[in-house]
């Protein structure tokens, strides 16, 4: 700051003696001023919990399943579920207040999709489709077929069996649109309730869902344009919306904050954590890998690819562009000056190399054999090179 400040006198005593006093004038005034009122540094917001995606492998369904929202097929019954749904913010927060958890299968047609919600309280009020969920109770999914973070799939349920179904071309982070009239088509989607939806007093335990989605649809933004093989891995996610909710004249209401009049901020359980309250970091979802084994026939082990780590590393240095960026209005062209040190990977001969320009930069790692080279640009694309 000071040796900003000189250089600036310096150029003004070309000028004149009055802006030398001025200068030096504003330079006395920025320098007493109270420290909260200077600028505070800013920071983008990164994951708080380490990089610990879950996984799950996805079996097929020996033939089609009756999607009737039950689950109670054979094959649903030798799907394993996922672990429970933890905090969106992971153990930086108690666990949810009810039990979630998903399973998923696959055939030649559709990527299946299994999920049951404990409630003690089923309710919900959107009835049109593309309605924005999330204001009602619902269940998400999140599908990023290439591992990019671009390019990726959401659909939403509430337990009407209303659907919100969208694409992103890029994370909300990045500038992103969501694009509202892309529909799933032919996809087939049940809610089955054990209970009674919007009737306080009944005994309501649980609500599930079920979806076949099909992979003429998926394989859009495959970059091969193709569904998965034996062996693929996606990236995957599942969130639950959870407010809580009270009794008032006979219905369901939301709690409100009695400093505001508001609702309350609602809960948000996921799958796999982000470590903040933004489902939209792709780079944190489950990984899925394809199975050719019948569900129940055959068991595979998870194998994650030496790439994720690479990947990984480039995304380090995407968040404190990021970061660099909000604070100087530039980027960096040096890890050390993101504060990254070396940030060496396994097998890769050199921490990643940074290449910028006014406006945009990208960031390449190497492999050691030179075979494999992966590429994060400044919107946060991540893949092979």
């Amino acid at each position: 700051m000071k040796k900003d400040w000189k250089s600036r006198i310096s150029r003004g005593a070309c000028c004149g003696g009055v802006v030398i006093c001025a200068l030096a004038a504003f330079v006395i005034w920025s320098w007493g001023k109270p420290a909260s009122q200077e600028l505070q540094p800013q920071a983008f917001p990164e994951p708080k919990i380490p990089f610990v995606p879950p996984s799950y492998i996805c079996y097929r369904a020996p033939q089609p399943l009756t999607v009737d929202g039950k689950l109670d097929e054979p094959a649903w019954k030798k799907a394993a579920w996922t672990e429970l749904f933890v905090d969106i913010e992971g153990s930086l927060k108690p666990k949810p207040r009810f039990k979630t958890s998903a399973k998923m299968l696959w055939d030649d047609e559709y990527f299946y999709i299994g999920a049951e919600l404990e409630e003690p309280d089923i309710w919900a009020t959107l009835t049109a489709r593309d309605s924005i969920i999330f204001y009602d109770n619902d269940f998400e999914v999140f599908i990023d077929p290439s591992g990019s973070t671009h390019l990726y799939y959401e659909l939403e349920m509430n337990a009407f069996g209303t659907e919100w179904d969208l694409l992103l071309t890029k994370p909300y982070r990045d500038g992103g649109p969501a694009v509202h009239a892309w529909d799933i088509q032919g996809m087939k989607a049940k809610v089955f309730g054990d209970g009674t939806v919007n009737q306080p007093g009944d005994k309501d335990t649980r609500w599930s869902v079920e979806i076949a989605m099909p992979w003429k649809i998926l394989k859009e933004c495959v970059p091969e344009k193709k569904p998965p093989l034996p062996g693929d891995q996606w990236r995957v996610n599942f969130s639950r919306v959870e407010y809580r909710v009270e009794v008032k004249d006979g219905k369901y209401a939301k709690v409100a904050d009695p400093a505001t009049g508001k609702p309350l901020p609602e809960d948000n359980w996921v799958w796999a954590p982000t470590g903040l309250i933004n489902i939209h970091y792709p780079e944190m979802w489950g990984y899925v890998q394809f199975s050719e084994q019948v569900a129940g026939e055959g068991k595979d082990t998870f194998i994650l690819r030496p790439e994720e780590e690479a990947k990984w590393a480039l995304r380090q240095v995407y968040y404190k562009e990021k970061t660099h960026f909000l604070n100087h209005g530039t980027y960096a062209d040096r890890l050390a000056d993101l504060g990254l040190g070396e940030l060496r990977v396994e097998g890769y001969s050199r921490p990643p190399q940074i290449r910028t320009t006014w406006k945009q930069w990208e960031a390449l790692l190497e492999s050691e054999d030179g075979k494999e080279r992966f590429r994060i640009t400044h919107d946060g694309w991540v893949g092979r090179n």
